[in-house]
């Protein structure tokens, strides 16, 4: 895994070390000998992690990772403090001020290429939903939204995992004073079963328990797609750094050894949950986005530019496996205007949604159902010859036809009816649009023969 690494120090030999310890693990180092310099790089070289010295004159590293941080187009990057300073409150503030974490000089290569590589690859992750969200901006179905305030962190739900009751209750005291929602696990085993059952945004694994792994525990975590994302906490005795290293690897997200400051337990596991607050709206946002740039809000079904895109790919797959036949029917409301003109435009649309939900219940799980705009709806039948074309058209004709429609909230029935064209695709190269050619000359044949009726072309 190679990335972008912003090594930011005021003395050139401390930058030239750890630039040539990364350059040795082909990452592309950029350097930087001020915190105002710093700032400037990060706009114009976009890194991937920053490496970023505490004790710099003018400006030093507490604010401007405060900075970074501070500022919506780099919150998300990662800055790993590296400082010769030893006091707990010097942690505490710097993830007070944003950081992810700490490298004490000097700066051991394990330790720094666990956290860089662990790191970047939270980042990666976040990077591409960053990208999906801007990618529904440039398509106009939702604003990239402001992400500097994640929501609060009261009632978020951890799990700690420890077979020790006095290490575990402790824990559990600290953050409940958070007002956190807490939950206890002394039997490992169940690990895997109470995640399933239910949703948390952090686990605190012990590495100490009696009789399980927790790095096996952390692996599976990260296996399973219902915890993949979940942020995992591991808490130790010892400060072994291989030991620390191989976490992270496996997919911890941050570390804590005992005896452990309160201050730096709660600033550790804020940092954590904000993270994952960031990450969960991040892809909250590009599901309604992809809802909204794909479904038919009135109707549930999927709209004409799914369909287009879709229905582009069932006749690329038709094509290659020896031309196998499509059926497409073109579904049209009977007298739509008239229903709109004589009870309003709520009623119309009442009459759409639930021939929608018509539509859908009468078809096989690999069929299409759209809305194309207005009364206008298409149904894709994979993989259907002719006579089973007519078929489906012809039941579905009658579903729509045989029990009248309840508008105005189910005090009156209303009688509607749809005209259908059919047709085919032939066995042979064409466009989707000489298909829906033909199906709506078929449509219009059935309108002008008397409505509520199937044409086949």
């Amino acid at each position: 895994m190679t990335a972008r690494v912003l090594v930011v120090d005021d003395i050139l030999p401390n930058v030239k070390v750890l630039s040539a310890k990364l350059l040795s693990e082909y990452y592309d180092v950029i350097a930087a000998y001020s915190g105002k310099e710093a700032l400037e790089k990060l706009e114009k070289e976009h890194p991937d992690i920053i490496l970023l010295d505490v004790m710099m004159p003018e400006m030093d590293g507490f604010e401007v990772c405060h900075r970074i941080k501070s500022n919506a187009a780099t919150m998300h990057i990662p800055v790993v403090m590296v400082t010769a300073l030893s006091e707990i409150a010097d942690r505490v503030k710097g993830l007070e001020a944003g950081a992810d974490d700490f490298l004490t000089k000097p700066v051991n290569d394990t330790a720094l290429f666990a956290r860089v590589k662990s790191l970047v690859r939270l980042k990666m992750v976040i990077d591409e939903w960053r990208l999906r969200e801007r990618t529904s901006d440039q398509l106009g179905v939702m604003q990239v939204a402001g992400l500097e305030e994640v929501g609060r962190l009261e009632g978020s739900k951890i799990l700690i995992v420890d077979d020790l009751p006095i290490e575990a209750n402790r824990l559990q005291e600290i953050l409940a004073g958070e007002q956190y929602d807490v939950k206890l696990l002394s039997d490992p085993s169940q690990l895997l079963q109470m995640t399933q059952d239910e949703v948390f945004d952090l686990i605190a694994i012990s590495l100490t328990l009696s009789g399980e792994d927790g790095l096996r525990l952390c692996s599976q975590i990260r296996s399973s797609e219902r915890t993949r994302q979940t942020p995992v906490l591991l808490v130790d005795d010892n400060a072994d750094i291989r030991k620390t290293a191989k976490a992270l690897d496996l997919g911890g997200n941050d570390y804590l050894l005992r005896p452990y400051d309160k201050a730096e337990l709660k600033a550790r596991v804020r940092t954590l949950l904000k993270r994952k607050r960031y990450q969960d709206k991040l892809r909250n946002n590009y599901e309604t986005s992809l809802s909204m740039a794909l479904v038919d809000a009135l109707t549930g079904l999927f709209n004409r530019r799914y369909f287009d895109a879709h229905f582009d790919k069932i006749l690329e797959k038709s094509h290659r496996e020896n031309y196998k036949p499509v059926g497409v029917l073109s579904v049209d409301v009977d007298k739509f205007k008239s229903i709109n003109d004589t009870y309003g435009h709520p009623v119309g649309d009442e009459v759409l949604v639930e021939l929608a939900k018509r539509l859908m219940n009468s078809m096989r799980p690999s069929d299409m159902v759209a809305r194309l705009g207005g009364e206008e709806f298409v149904v894709v039948l994979p993989e259907s010859r002719p006579e089973q074309v007519r078929m489906i058209a012809e039941r579905l004709r009658q579903t729509i036809a045989e029990k009248p429609f309840m508008i105005k909230g189910g005090t009156q029935e209303l009688p509607v009816t749809a005209s259908i064209g059919a047709t085919v695709t032939l066995p042979e190269p064409e466009t989707a649009g000489d298909i829906f050619k033909r199906a709506d000359e078929a449509l219009y044949q059935a309108k002008q023969t008397g409505r509520n009726k199937v044409v086949v072309a």
